[in-house]
C-alpha cells in the first residue's frame, strides 16, 4: 500500500508540473493533434530544473525545497501570462479524451514499470553506486556544482544534469532517493511510451489517415516498439549458441527450436558486434543504471516533436528557435552527444524547409502543391538570401545553446583527447597525430554487413521497401515523408560514423565501443518512429500480404526480447518486494545498513567521510554512494576516466591506505589535513582490504559516534 501512495505521490508531481505549463505546451504544439499535452510535462521539468540550477550555481539561491516551489510559482505566473495572451487552449475541451487517454497511459507506465521494478529494486550491480551516488551528492549540495562523492575537493566532472532533476524531483516530492530512483526509471519508460504515442499519431494523422482508430493503433504499436522491443538479436534463440568474442551469422549455426526460449541471454543483442555497445531502451530499463542516456530520453523526445512542429509551421519562429536551442542544452547537460546529435536534427530540417522541399513527386505533380513550391522560392529569390538565412538560424541556435551551457561549462572539462581514425594507413600510422585527429595502429575493427542485419535489419526493411514503394510504385512523397527521409538519413550517419572514427578514451581494446554506444542509442530511437510510420504508410495505401507477414515476424521478434530480457532479470514478477532499492543492504550488509541511516539522519551537508578506496563495478563506496558524502577516491576507473588521467589516482590510493595502515598518528595528520577528512569510516570491507589496519590511530585523532557490530564510524578532531 505504502507503494501505491509514493507512486500517487510522485505522478501526482508530474501532473501538477504539466498543469502549469500546458499554456506554453500548447502554444508550442498548436500544430499537433493532442497539443502536445504530454510534453507539457518534460517543458516544464525542462524550464524548473535549469531556473534553479541557474539560482545555485550563480550562489543566489540554496538547493532549497522552498527555492523550487517559488520557482515553480513564478513559472506559473508566466504560464498564466501566455494563457491570457494566447487563444490555444480554446482547443482544450476538443482534446479532453485524448488527453485524458494519454494521461492514463503515463500513469499506467508508472505503474507497470514501478511493479517490474518491485521485483528486484536494488540499487546495486553494474554502475548504479554510480547514480546513486550522483543523486544523493547532489541532494545534500547546497549550490552548484556538486561535490564529487569520489574524489573529495572536487565537483563532478561528468555530465550530471539528469542526476540533478532526479534530485530535484525527489525534494520537490518529498519521497526518499532510495525510492525515487526507482520511480524515475518508471518514469521514463512511461515518458518513452507516451511520447512515441503522442509523435506517432502526430506524424500519422497529417497525411496517412483520418480514422480516429488507425491513427490510436499506429501511436500504441510505436509506443510498445519504442519502450519493449529490442533488435532482431532474439532470432538466435532458434539456434545453437555461439562464442560471444566470434559471433557467427545464424543461418551458420545449427537450427535448434527445441532450446526456445532457454538459450537466450538478453545482453548478447547489446554486444553483438565485439567490442562495442550498441543498447538501446528497454535493454536500460530492465538493467536499471539511472544514467545520462536514459535520463535523457524525454528530452530527446520533446526535442524530435519539437523539431517536427517546426518543420510543419514551414517556418522557423523565434519563441520555437530559443526552446530547441534551451533544450538542446538540457540534453548537451544531460548526455553530451546528444545535445550535439539533435543540433545536427534541427540544422538539417532548417536547412531543408529554406530549401522549400515540402513537395519532392515522381510522377504527377498536383497543381497546388507545385504552385506553392514555386511562390516559396519566389520568396526566396536568391540563393544568397537562403544562404543568409540558414546562417541566421545557425548562429541564433548556436550562440543561445552557448549561453545556456555556458555556466554547466565553466565547471565541466571534456575528457575527450581526441579523435580515432579506423584504419589509418601506415604512413598516418607513423605521424600519430594531426591535430585532433589520431592515427593508431591495430585499430582497425569494422562491423560485418551480417552484424549490421541482425542489428537494424528490421528498421531497414521498412526503409528500403519505403523506397521501393516510391519509385517502383511511383507514389508521391508528401511533406511528412520528407521530414522521415532527413531521420532515417540522420539514423543512417549515426550508424556509419563508429565504422569511420572514434572518440579517444580510456579503454584501449573498446576503443569505438563509446562512440558507437552513444550515436546508435539514438539510431534507435529515430529508426523506430520511421519504421512505425512506414508500416503505416504502406498499409494504409494497400493490403499487401507478404508485406504484412514479414512485418509481423520483425515486429514479434523485437517484441519478445523484453520478455526474454525482464524473465532473466526479474523472474517472473511473482516476487515483489517493493520500491526501497538500499534495502538489499539488509541481508548483504546489515551493519552497513543501519550505518548508512544513521548518517543520512545525523550528518548534515558534506563533510569527507573516508571509507576504503575500491575497483570500479565493486561493492566499494558503498558509504559514499548512498550517503553522498564525499570520499577521498570512489571507484578508480570511473574516477580516470572523468579525470583523464591514471596519474591522479596513484597517490589518492596511497593516501587511503596510508590512513588504515598508519603505524603513527603523525603519518595520518598530513592526510587528514589535505583531505579534510572529518570522519572515517570501519567495517567489514575495510577490514578486508586492509590487513595491517591499525584502528588505534583513530582513537588517537577523534572519537568513535556510532557503533554496532563489527562497524565503526570515527568523528576527527579539528586540526
Amino acid at each position: 500500500m505504502q507503494d501505491i501512495i509514493f507512486v500517487l505521490q510522485w505522478w501526482a508531481v508530474f501532473l501538477i508540473i504539466g498543469l502549469i505549463f500546458l499554456p506554453l505546451s500548447f502554444y508550442i504544439f498548436n500544430n499537433f493533434q493532442d497539443k502536445g499535452y504530454i510534453f507539457s510535462k518534460i517543458i516544464g521539468i525542462a524550464f524548473i530544473s535549469y531556473s534553479v540550477f541557474i539560482l545555485g550555481i550563480f550562489k543566489i539561491s540554496k538547493f532549497t525545497t522552498l527555492t523550487i516551489f517559488l520557482t515553480l510559482a513564478f513559472l506559473f505566473l508566466v504560464n498564466l501570462f501566455i494563457y491570457k495572451k494566447s487563444e490555444t487552449l480554446k482547443s482544450f475541451k476538443n482534446k479532453i479524451p485524448l488527453i485524458i487517454f494519454e494521461e492514463l497511459i503515463f500513469l499506467s507506465g508508472i505503474f507497470y514499470w514501478s511493479f517490474v521494478r518491485g521485483n528486484e529494486p536494488s540499487i546495486h550491480g553494474l554502475e548504479k553506486f554510480m547514480d546513486f551516488g550522483f543523486i544523493n551528492s547532489i541532494l545534500r549540495a547546497e549550490f552548484f556544482p556538486p561535490k564529487d562523492m569520489w574524489f573529495a575537493g572536487s565537483s563532478i566532472n561528468y555530465y550530471y544534469f539528469g542526476h540533478y532533476i532526479t534530485a530535484l524531483l525527489t525534494k520537490l516530492s518529498h519521497i526518499p532517493s532510495n525510492i525515487t530512483f526507482n520511480l524515475m526509471l518508471a518514469t521514463i519508460f512511461a515518458f518513452t511510451f507516451s511520447a512515441t504515442f503522442s509523435i506517432i499519431i502526430n506524424l500519422v494523422a497529417k497525411n496517412i489517415t483520418k480514422n480516429k482508430l488507425k491513427i490510436f493503433l499506429s501511436g500504441l504499436l510505436g509506443a510498445f516498439l519504442m519502450s519493449l522491443a529490442g533488435n532482431i538479436h532474439t532470432i538466435y534463440a532458434f539456434f545453437s549458441s555461439y562464442n560471444v568474442d566470434n559471433p557467427k551469422p545464424f543461418w551458420e549455426l545449427l537450427f535448434f527450436p527445441s532450446n526456445f526460449p532457454n538459450n537466450y541471454w538478453y545482453p548478447n543483442a547489446t554486444r553483438f558486434i565485439p567490442n562495442t555497445i550498441h543498447e538501446f531502451p528497454i535493454y536500460s530499463f530492465v538493467v536499471a543504471d539511472l544514467h545520462g542516456h536514459v535520463l535523457d530520453i524525454p528530452f530527446v523526445l520533446l526535442t524530435i516533436a519539437l523539431i517536427y512542429s517546426m518543420y510543419l509551421d514551414n517556418g522557423f519562429g523565434k519563441i520555437k528557435i530559443f526552446l530547441l536551442s534551451f533544450l538542446l542544452s538540457i540534453m548537451y547537460m544531460t548526455n553530451v552527444w546528444d545535445g550535439i546529435i539533435y543540433l545536427l536534427l534541427g540544422i538539417s530540417t532548417i536547412l531543408i524547409v529554406n530549401l522549400g522541399v515540402l513537395k519532392i513527386t515522381v510522377g504527377k505533380v498536383k497543381h497546388s502543391q507545385h504552385q506553392k513550391f514555386k511562390n516559396y522560392f519566389n520568396r526566396i529569390q536568391n540563393l544568397d538570401i537562403f544562404i543568409t538565412r540558414s546562417i541566421k538560424y545557425f548562429l541564433s541556435i548556436l550562440l543561445v545553446f552557448l549561453i545556456f551551457t555556458f555556466p554547466f561549462s565553466l565547471h565541466f572539462k571534456p575528457f575527450v583527447s581526441g579523435i580515432g581514425i579506423i584504419c589509418s594507413p601506415g604512413f598516418l600510422v607513423k605521424i600519430g597525430k594531426i591535430g585532433p585527429f589520431l592515427f593508431e595502429a591495430n585499430h582497425c575493427q569494422r562491423s560485418t554487413y551480417w552484424e549490421f542485419l541482425v542489428l537494424y535489419g528490421l528498421f531497414y526493411f521498412f526503409v528500403f521497401y519505403f523506397m521501393y514503394f516510391v519509385f517502383k510504385k511511383k507514389q508521391e512523397l508528401n511533406n511528412i515523408d520528407i521530414f522521415v527521409l532527413i531521420l532515417i538519413l540522420l539514423s543512417t550517419i549515426l550508424i556509419i560514423i563508429p565504422e569511420l572514427i572514434y572518440i579517444k578514451d580510456i579503454y584501449p581494446t573498446h576503443y569505438r565501443a563509446n562512440t558507437m554506444f552513444k550515436l546508435v542509442y539514438q539510431s534507435f530511437i529515430l529508426l523506430t518512429l520511421t519504421s512505425v510510420y512506414i508500416f503505416v504508410r504502406i498499409a494504409n495505401f494497400k493490403k499487401n500480404l507478404p508485406f504484412y507477414l514479414i512485418s509481423i515476424i520483425l515486429f514479434g521478434l523485437a517484441l519478445y526480447y523484453s520478455k526474454f530480457a525482464i524473465r532473466s532479470y526479474y523472474g517472473d514478477l511473482n516476487k515483489y518486494s517493493g520500491l526501497n532499492g538500499t534495502a538489499y543492504l539488509k541481508n548483504l550488509y546489515p551493519d552497513d545498513y543501519a550505518a548508512i541511516n544513521w548518517i543520512n539522519k545525523n550528518i548534515p551537508n558534506q563533510p569527507v567521510m573516508l571509507e576504503a578506496q575500491g575497483d570500479s563495478y565493486t561493492d566499494y563506496e558503498r558509504i559514499s554512494a548512498n550517503t553522498g558524502l564525499p570520499t577521498v577516491l570512489g571507484w578508480t576507473v570511473h574516477e580516470w576516466l572523468w579525470r583523464g588521467t591514471y596519474e591522479m589516482m596513484i597517490p589518492r590510493i596511497e593516501d587511503v591506505k596510508a590512513v588504515y595502515e598508519a603505524k603513527s598518528m603523525q603519518d595520518i595528520l598530513p592526510i587528514v589535513k589535505k583531505y579534510d577528512i572529518k570522519y572515517i569510516y570501519l567495517g567489514k570491507l575495510e577490514k578486508e582490504k586492509y590487513p595491517n589496519l591499525n584502528e588505534n590511530n583513530f582513537n588517537q585523532i577523534g572519537k568513535i559516534i556510532y557503533l554496532t557490530g563489527d562497524t565503526r564510524i570515527y568523528k576527527l578532531n579539528d586540526y
